[in-house]
């Protein structure tokens, strides 16, 4: 979802283009996904095994119906959840997403990655996520708001300012974000503190729309000594052009990198002199155009973009879109994981074996929950800090994050995935 375009609506540009077997997405769940990672940390670390599910259950899971009336007068009913994994460190913290496949596994699986991500960027929140299985493509935006409306109104009672703060995530975006604080405030009285990613005009932050798409980058030039790879020489791809795709790859450009592929939900370009991440965004969020018919590419089927030659692939789509069936087509030197639980654990064995470095989503993507938290503190103090100031303060916790798990990965001789767990793992239980 890319938030400069004028809809209310979302428009799902961070999708996988198309249905190619090659890019389908993994038949191992999420949820999977992140106890494979989990239970490799806790093992390692030694800690007791009759408290592990203490730190890998929910504490709380909502799960609620959502009737709405459509435009034609007929009724829907959407399934909406809110779990809360850990709050040891402080307020759940968490993003709501619109997508036809959310379920309750998978907002289990993300609601305990955000646990552990805010645990290694150092902000002082727990994990939660939420989520409801609608497609807004499906959806006028009166009918839209309906759903973040009802939404909000079953779940209010568990939320608050210092209790649980949402937050934007796959299909939503600022004006999603500024229903359901309206709604709260109805409820509960004006709060802008409830959500972050707001409007700046309804207190929001400066640079919380691009913070998860710098993070990435910002992870990029971290690692990328550690592969001989320099900024201004580097060539990527990017895999879902929503607003971490399309913000990375505009912030990758200005660094002097060259973009030479991309997709969203609708398929796929290349071109190996370089495609403008400027004017794509323009073509297609400003001038309504389809990714297929950018003039400056060459399209191609999203299974295709694997297969190109670069020194960085961004997957910032959907979750298991690495995995064992597509991972040995990869053909690049790092993969910085903008996508939460993009790769399979099978997927990460195939591609450590072939020396790909991973910098992964635990830390990559960690960059929109530190800008909510900058956007929190804000709202909590009534102050507003500028855009450079925002960045400045995200640079510096993002490249100590970097250093930290590195250090950590390079002393015990691990992944960064594994590092990063386990120093999470150990914050959380030290709480």
């Amino acid at each position: 979802m890319a938030t400069e375009t004028h809809s209310t609506r979302a428009d799902g540009r961070g999708g996988t283009g198309g249905d190619d077997p090659r890019a389908a997405r993994a038949k191992v769940s999420d949820l999977d996904v992140v106890r494979h990672h989990f239970d490799r940390a806790w093992d390692s670390l030694g800690y007791p095994d009759d408290i592990r599910q203490i730190f890998w259950e929910p504490y709380r899971e909502v799960t609620v119906q959502i009737p709405i009336k459509t435009s034609d007068g007929t009724t829907r009913v959407y399934h909406g959840y809110r779990i809360q994994h850990n709050g040891a460190r402080g307020p759940y913290k968490g993003g709501v997403r619109f997508h036809p496949e959310v379920d309750i596994d998978e907002v289990r699986a993300l609601a305990s990655m955000m646990t552990w991500k805010t645990a290694i960027a150092g902000v002082p929140y727990g994990g939660a996520k939420g989520g409801v299985d609608v497609d807004p493509a499906d959806l006028d935006d009166a009918e839209l708001q309906r759903v973040a409306r009802g939404f909000m109104d079953k779940i209010s009672k568990v939320l608050g300012p210092t209790r649980d703060i949402p937050a934007p995530d796959v299909n939503t975006n600022s004006q999603v974000m500024a229903w359901l604080m309206d709604q709260y405030g109805k409820l509960h009285g004006h709060t802008p503190a409830i959500v972050t990613g707001k409007p700046i005009s309804l207190e929001g932050s400066y640079g919380r729309e691009a913070a998860t798409g710098r993070g990435c980058v910002f992870m990029f030039q971290e690692a990328a000594p550690k592969v001989g790879l320099v900024p201004d020489e580097t060539r990527f791809v990017v895999q879902g052009f929503g607003n971490v795709g399309s913000w990375l790859a505009r912030i990758m450009q200005g660094l002097g990198a060259t973009m030479i592929g991309v997709s969203d939900a609708f398929g796929a370009i290349r071109n190996d002199a370089g495609i403008d991440a400027q004017a794509l965004v323009r073509h297609l969020h400003h001038e309504g155009g389809k990714l297929e018919d950018f003039p400056a590419a060459e399209p191609i089927s999203a299974g295709d973009l694997y297969e190109i030659p670069c020194d960085v692939f961004f997957p910032a789509a959907l979750g298991g879109m690495i995995h064992a069936d597509n991972a040995d087509l990869l053909d690049c030197k790092m993969v910085v994981e903008g996508a939460n639980n993009p790769t399979t654990f099978d997927a990460d064995d195939i591609l450590i074996d072939k020396g790909v470095l991973i910098v992964p989503d635990l830390m990559a993507n960690a960059g929109g929950v530190v800008a909510s938290y900058f956007e929190w503190v804000q709202n909590l103090q009534h102050f507003r800090w500028d855009e450079k100031e925002i960045n400045s303060k995200l640079g510096h916790i993002l490249r100590r994050t970097f250093h930290e798990v590195d250090q950590r990965a390079d002393h015990e001789q691990q992944t960064l995935r594994t590092a990063a767990f386990e120093i999470s793992i150990e914050r959380v239980v030290d709480a």
